[in-house]
């Protein structure tokens, strides 16, 4: 994994911004997200010239503009393709990917998947507004079923993607899940991200206030979030409402139901272990408002990073060879032109 210094950070959160204007929309979601991660990196121990942040196409994708990183604003979809090259060629880059879910999940979705199951060493943040703001507002993969947009009018008739579901779904090692007004948990979801060796993917809610505003007002609000949000912490009881509501898991049905929590006694309620993937599946899956909306660390089971294989891989090929590259074209078949006449 990533280690995070312990020391005094060396740098400051304004060491991470650039002189760049940030160009969203008063209100926007994305503001939130880019104070959060430009407050965490110090935490992080990161160095501003060994980071890298990419992105493709969308609001998201202005991000790498507003970080002092090295960055790349790539074309639509094809950030993760991009990252793997990065990190393959630079292994000791921190690399960070912003996208959204646009760009994520409909043109970007197969390379997305291909990053996710290779286990590329890489953090990925997903801006999920269920919208596309940056071309005026049609309804996105992860629009809900009805959503009236220019280019649904009669209302979306799709069933939406769940970004955390199609994580899980393609082999992801680590999947978390925060909201862009959680200011106190994302950089605590960041840091896990961070400590993670392989790919690392977060979906953060985040509000388009011109398009799809308020579309998480019934779990984001100051009042209802205590109800309708569940904060997961490994080796701890999945409670909510203040502790006076958890999850249990029936093990007839294999399902997950929520319990009142009476008198402190928690003994029923299921405790997180974000190691279990079919209780991962399950708690991505759990259908509001009957359920409350999992944030956290949903699911942390490391394994290889691919660009770890990769380079041992390659050094174990060329153990005890030496490179002679006026051999190599000389290998094998060879020909010898001549001037005709």
């Amino acid at each position: 994994m990533n280690e995070i210094t312990k020391i005094t950070p060396a740098t400051k959160p304004d060491d991470w911004a650039t002189d760049q204007e940030v160009r969203w929309c008063p209100g926007c979601g994305d503001y939130a997200i880019l104070k959060a991660v430009q407050r965490t990196m110090p935490q992080l121990g990161a160095k501003p010239e060994n980071t890298v942040f990419i992105s493709g196409i969308g609001c998201s994708s202005r991000f790498p503009y507003y970080m002092e990183t090295y960055g790349f604003h790539t074309i639509h979809g094809r950030a993760p393709a991009v990252a793997t090259g990065v990190k393959l060629a630079n292994p000791e880059l921190d690399v960070w990917l912003v996208t959204g879910d646009g760009d994520g999940l409909s043109i970007g979705g197969n390379h997305l998947m291909h990053l996710l199951r290779r286990n590329l060493d890489c953090q990925v943040l997903l801006f999920n507004n269920e919208i596309y703001g940056l071309t005026k507002g049609q309804y996105s993969p992860t629009s809900r079923t009805g959503t009236h947009s220019p280019s649904s009018p009669a209302g979306s008739v799709e069933r939406p993607v769940s970004p955390c579901a199609f994580a899980l779904g393609v082999s992801a090692r680590f999947i978390a899940r925060t909201i862009d007004t959680a200011q106190k948990q994302m950089p605590e979801v960041l840091k896990r991200a961070y400590e993670h060796k392989g790919a690392s993917f977060v979906e953060i809610y985040q509000n388009c206030v011109v398009y799809n505003d308020g579309a998480f007002e019934a779990f984001t609000e100051k009042k209802s979030a205590p109800l309708s949000q569940i904060w997961l912490e490994h080796g701890k009881p999945m409670l909510f409402a203040n502790g006076t509501k958890g999850l249990k898991l029936d093990r007839d049905r294999l399902q997950l139901e929520v319990i009142d929590v009476v008198d402190g006694d928690t003994s029923d309620v299921l405790v997180h272990d974000e190691t279990n993937r079919a209780i991962a599946a399950m708690l991505v899956d759990m259908p509001f408002p009957q359920f409350p909306v999992a944030q956290g660390v949903i699911y942390c089971d490391p394994a290889p990073s691919f660009d770890q294989v990769m380079e041992a891989q390659g050094e174990k090929l060329s153990a005890g060879k030496v490179a002679d590259l006026n051999a190599l074209l000389r290998r094998g078949q060879s020909w010898e032109v001549k001037p005709q006449g």
